[in-house]
């Protein structure tokens, strides 16, 4: 969720279906309209001008499809954030471009609807034991964060706030949004794309069900509460609701704060270890995974600082509304690909690709294992053999510099230059969310400049081994 203190609010969200349908269809025949009229006119041209025109175009519909989107708000601006981010492979670049400056676009609404929404939620006796700040601490497209006192003790914690009607608009805004794609021709509807957007549809129902984001974030708190290296907030049930989070209110600094950046390289690996153990025990042992890598989810505790615990730097896990299950189905055969990676299995790791639907037995046996060679390269950060890992990737003291080794870029050009592209398939939905989950881990640690093997890490969750480097030792 958005941190903001600018002071722009409004004081209402359009969630009307049929004033939203209404707007987003006018927006769609205009985008249409203009799309014909330059196919028409650029047919006579060569084929150079004809494709950059074309480019050209894409990004001028994105741009409108964009503000469009923004002016209306609510579930459609949060619909638009999701395909930016997991629509790389369906839509045009210039398109999801164009969507991720949505995540700018967060405008508070102001104190009074929200002070309503409370009220109605709670009860005004209820509110009345808390004293809540009006300005909100951050805001979103589907709802904003309060800061409050318990005033019968003190006890710090935040509400977050959904806004009114966002949860019913929700499957009209996401149809409403799909028409405006097909209607501007920034998209060609298929099986995979239809796929593709009933999991957005789930996954926005998911974010929008507060009692389910309730019980999740307590799963999480009772699963993780032996573990020192991690912060999860308590949920306060006697305030929360089906439209409002009461949870205890956890101090941190963002990832690529100052004061993080500051710490020591010591310390900072050790946090970067404990985000890629938390991804492999969602992975390999609880099957639930946080799907969204906005960095606005965690926060890190330094040690030492505010009364805190002079041993540990910990990592504060906020917001677990896109959190999701996956069966062993799907996952067997991606820990398959993972397992055969590091044991430099080729055979298995493409094997595991054709389960998971994105490799075929009828491509070339080439291309086969050029892309099971790309999938390999992903885990470079894990391998036992690091003879093939770059110099600028190491240390002095032989250990992986995630920041340095600028991994993600060297895969996709890898990618780019074999002939993958014109036999790849549209991966299961799963795997999209999924992919973008471990990007998103990579990024983290990263953005850390940790430096570290994950090796010992992964071999833990692999074979069940002792790992040293597991130890939990995030002893400041």
């Amino acid at each position: 969720m958005a941190t903001r203190r600018s002071g722009k609010s409004v004081s209402r969200i359009k969630t009307g279906s049929f004033e939203r349908r209404l707007s987003l269809t006018r927006a769609g025949l205009y985008a249409g309209t203009r799309m014909a009229s330059h196919m028409a006119t650029n047919w006579f041209t060569n084929r150079e001008k004809r494709e950059k025109k074309h480019r050209a175009m894409l990004s001028s519909q994105a741009q409108f499809l964009v503000e469009e989107l923004g002016q209306l708000k609510g579930s459609v601006v949060k619909i638009g954030q999701v395909m930016a981010l997991y629509g790389e492979h369906f839509l045009p670049e210039e398109v999801t471009e164009a969507l991720h400056t949505l995540e700018d676009q967060t405008t508070a609404l102001e104190w009074s609807s929200i002070e309503r929404v409370l009220k109605r939620e709670l009860g005004a006796d209820r509110l009345a034991e808390l004293e809540v700040d009006p300005e909100p601490i951050g805001a979103a497209s589907l709802g904003q964060v309060h800061r409050a006192v318990r005033r019968s003790d003190g006890l710090e914690l935040v509400l977050k706030v959904q806004y009114p009607g966002v949860a019913d608009a929700v499957d009209s805004d996401l149809n409403a949004v799909a028409q405006l794609l097909k209607i501007a021709r920034l998209v060609s509807f298929g099986p995979e794309f239809n796929d593709w957007l009933e999991e957005v549809r789930e996954m926005m129902h998911r974010e929008v069900d507060y009692r389910l984001e309730a019980r999740t974030t307590e799963k999480f708190r009772t699963m993780l509460a032996s573990d020192p290296r991690f912060i999860v907030p308590r949920v306060l049930q006697e305030f929360s609701t089906a439209h409002v989070i009461a949870s205890t209110y956890e101090h941190g600094h963002s990832v690529s704060s100052g004061p993080v950046r500051e710490l020591p390289l010591e310390r900072r690996s050790a946090l970067g270890e404990a985000a890629l153990e938390l991804f492999f025990r969602e992975l390999f042992v609880w099957g639930e995974i946080q799907t969204d890598p906005n960095f606005g989810n965690y926060r890190i505790r330094i040690a030492g600082e505010e009364g805190e615990d002079p041993g540990y730097d910990r990592i504060v896990l906020l917001d677990f509304g896109a959190v999701q299950s996956y069966t062993d189905e799907f996952l067997d055969p991606v820990r398959q690909m993972i397992r055969a990676s590091y044991e430099n299995d080729l055979e298995a790791v493409i094997d595991g690709g054709v389960q998971l639907r994105f490799m075929s037995r009828d491509w070339p046996p080439e291309v086969l294992k050029t892309f099971g060679a790309v999938c390999m390269s992903v885990l470079e950060p894990l391998a036992p053999d690091h003879g093939t890992w770059p110099e600028y990737a190491v240390n002095a003291d032989g250990e992986y510099r995630w920041k340095q080794s600028d991994l993600p870029s060297r895969v996709a050009r890898q990618a780019a230059r074999s002939a993958i592209s014109r036999y790849f398939r549209v991966p299961p939905k799963e795997f999209v969310f999924l992919n973008r989950k471990l990007i998103g881990v990579y990024t983290f640690i990263a953005v850390l400049h940790s430096e570290f093997n994950g090796e010992p890490l992964l071999r833990k969750y692999l074979y069940g081994e002792d790992a040293s480097a597991t130890s939990q030792s995030t002893k400041a």
